[in-house]
């Protein structure tokens, strides 16, 4: 039986104090370049952010852009210039210092993206041609202002495109290993790029990434995965999935757990560390107002997952004190569970947990505060009287 509190070896090679993780959460706090090239920036902030919660087992930085395509939300990161690589030196640096242990998270947005943000104005890419009807992206506005716009209509990827955007990967994993991170986690959830491709409705696609073949339509992300690995070695590449989620207007998949179960055995086949389950985000929200549905994976289906899949699994969503945390570890199921919206406030949720001390709760509206660390670094550390006051 695990302990929440317990340490555990990742992948055979990552050591983690703990069982609790915590997850991406984008911030909208990075810094503008001085060229177009640059992108936005993580900044000495961000640092501080990291490093103050570095108690956790394993922290998962905010989604990340493998390359100027994948900017999909206006101030998120990247990790494919040099002025992006020194600003994430900052933060690898300061969480160690604090013995922390991090992975960044690689995304591509595809077709979730609005032109206004992408290099001179071109459309997003993705799996073919059809919109994200219904959602939005944090992006500029006819009048230049930042807001939540309608997604773009997407260019598909021609075949070769698909296969170079595994370079793309590969190149941002070095990246992120060059400037000290333990480890990477592949974002194929929420209805990015990824599970574009996987989704048997929405990939339409003749070539051989995509049609009715799971091995097809799952080619693109098993490639990236094998260069990935390829770069930081068995044991340092997560993978997240949210299987049944409609985030991103996806459509409804017949055979979403026939796709899950055959995904789960091949990154096991690959040396994945962890599958990073997320549940249900409310298809009808954005960043800033999606909410989640309280719909787990079954546990048939999750112990079929584990039956194939002999890495760890991480169980994300809705999770804020460690009795419900310690009952999913319980199940056998699960092997760390991620706390995502109680890190805002709580930087040392770890000991907080531990000991049983009353949580803070942040401000909603400070979420995605543009500037300033306001509702972002600001959050003092549970005192001993407060402590003591709530043990009394």
């Amino acid at each position: 039986m695990y302990d929440l509190f317990e340490p555990q070896l990742l992948g055979g090679t990552v050591s983690l104090k703990n069982r609790i993780v915590m997850p991406a959460m984008t911030r909208t706090r990075t810094s503008e370049g001085d060229l177009p090239t640059d992108g936005d920036l993580p900044n000495e902030m961000i640092a501080t952010y990291y490093g103050q919660r570095a108690s956790a087992g394993l922290i998962i930085t905010e989604a990340t852009d493998v390359d100027q395509s994948s900017h999909g939300y206006a101030r998120t990161p990247g990790i494919h210039s040099e002025a992006q690589m020194q600003g994430w030196r900052l933060v690898t640096d300061e969480v160690h210092r604090h013995g922390g242990t991090i992975f960044m998270q690689l995304w591509h947005v595809g077709r979730m993206a609005h032109s206004s943000i992408l290099p001179s104005g071109q459309a997003p890419v993705g799996v073919t041609g059809q919109r994200a009807e219904g959602s939005s992206v944090f992006a500029h506005g006819p009048d230049g202002r930042l807001g939540y716009m309608p997604t773009a209509t997407p260019r598909p990827l021609s075949t070769d495109e698909v296969s170079a955007m595994v370079g793309t990967f590969a190149k941002a994993a070095a990246n992120a290993r060059k400037v000290g991170f333990d480890g990477v986690e592949i974002h194929a959830a929420n209805g990015y790029l990824f599970e574009q491709f996987m989704n048997s409705v929405l990939n339409t696609r003749t070539d051989r990434y995509g049609g009715s073949s799971i091995e097809d339509r799952t080619r693109f992300l098993m490639e990236v995965v094998d260069s990935v690995v390829a770069e930081f070695g068995p044991g340092r590449v997560g993978v997240r999935l949210s299987p049944f989620g409609k985030y991103g207007s996806m459509p409804v998949d017949p055979v979403t757990e026939e796709t899950f179960l055959y995904v789960a055995e091949q990154l096991g086949r690959r040396g994945v560390a962890y599958i990073h389950l997320l549940y249900e985000l409310m298809p009808d929200g954005n960043m800033e107002t999606a909410e989640f549905k309280p719909r787990y994976l079954d546990h048939a289906l999750l112990a079929k997952a584990r039956a194939v899949f002999p890495g760890a699994f991480i169980w994300c969503g809705g999770f804020n004190d460690s009795e419900r945390a310690q009952a999913s570890l319980d199940t056998g199921l699960v092997d760390l569970i991620a706390f995502g919206r109680p890190y805002i406030a709580n930087p040392d949720l770890v000991e907080r947990l531990k000991h049983g001390w009353p949580l803070a709760v942040a401000d909603r509206s400070t979420y995605y505060t543009r500037d300033g660390e306001v509702g972002y670094t600001d959050f003092p550390a549970c005192s001993n009287d407060i402590a003591a006051s709530s043990a009394a």
